[in-house]
């Protein structure tokens, strides 16, 4: 699932790649998913979008948001996006296909689920609308107004001290686009176990905090995304986790500790057993 890094370095690519573009043709759900969902009816996106050109693309949280004049279209995290140049070869199967008039294509497919919302500008009565408006109503991360008093603001709320690290970074949109993902190296670079709770940390540990989250959610950014992740063009990004399920059970490169896997909210966690303790 991509996250904010990757959301934003994909549209980044968007803009390098489709904006400008006039829309002629679309196909909307050709092949069949369960856990595709969109808003209104697929048949009606064709309507929606041909004759269109594409304005831009940004993104909000983990999602990728393109405006076509009049419309928005957004795709969740669940869903990868592909950008396929004249005269290639195309898949067979997709969730959402965009053509345009140089013959070039977008294509959208959901893994195992993911939204994909079209609506008219100032009009998101969607599914996962709250979801969407969320994300577009808070500091984006990577952004300047995301800064040390907005993040101190958070994580110094009553409503957060009784949550553990993980819970207050990773759960209820606190920080849209920060999930489980990016969450694992965040907290292994700022030394905080994920089950610690926010009222037991320090002052100077609130702050390095934020730094590891603007760090480390950028590092991921410039290297085009985790490797786990691919771009625009299929492309599998560079950044490599210290922590993850490749690196569980192995030896921790900064103090020669093991690297432990627990399942933790709905989720598994990884942590160095000497880096990252419970009792400071």
């Amino acid at each position: 699932m991509i996250e904010a890094p990757e959301a934003r370095y994909l549209c980044e690519q968007l803009n390098n790649t489709v904006k400008g573009k006039r829309i002629t043709n679309v196909f909307a759900l050709f092949t069949p998913h369960k856990f595709a969902w969109f808003s209104g009816s697929p048949e009606e996106y064709a309507e929606w979008l041909t004759g269109k050109v594409i304005s831009h693309a940004q993104s909000q949280g983990g999602m990728v948001e393109i405006s076509i004049e009049d419309r928005m279209l957004v795709f969740t995290d669940g869903v990868n996006l592909r950008y396929y140049a004249p005269g290639t070869k195309l898949p067979a199967k997709h969730q959402l296909l965009i053509g345009f008039e140089d013959e070039s294509c977008l294509i959208a497919s959901v893994r195992m689920y993911g939204g994909l919302m079209c609506f008219l500008k100032g009009k998101c009565n969607v599914p996962l609308s709250e979801y969407y408006l969320t994300a577009c109503n808070k500091p984006q991360v990577m952004s300047e107004a995301f800064d040390k008093e907005y993040f101190l603001n958070l994580i110094c709320q009553d409503s957060a001290q009784k949550k553990s690290a993980k819970a207050f970074l990773a759960t209820e949109q606190t920080i849209p686009g920060l999930g489980n993902g990016v969450l694992q190296d965040i907290l292994y670079h700022a030394r905080i176990h994920p089950k610690k709770k926010i009222g037991e940390l320090t002052d100077k540990q609130k702050e390095n905090l934020f730094y590891q989250v603007k760090e480390t959610m950028n590092d991921i950014y410039q290297q085009g995304g985790r490797s786990t992740e691919t771009d625009l063009f299929g492309e599998n990004g560079k950044y490599v986790a210290c922590l993850s399920k490749d690196t569980a059970g192995k030896v921790c490169p900064c103090c020669g500790e093991t690297i432990i896997k627990e399942n933790y909210l709905g989720g598994s966690i990884y942590y160095c057993r000497g880096c990252q303790t419970l009792s400071d």
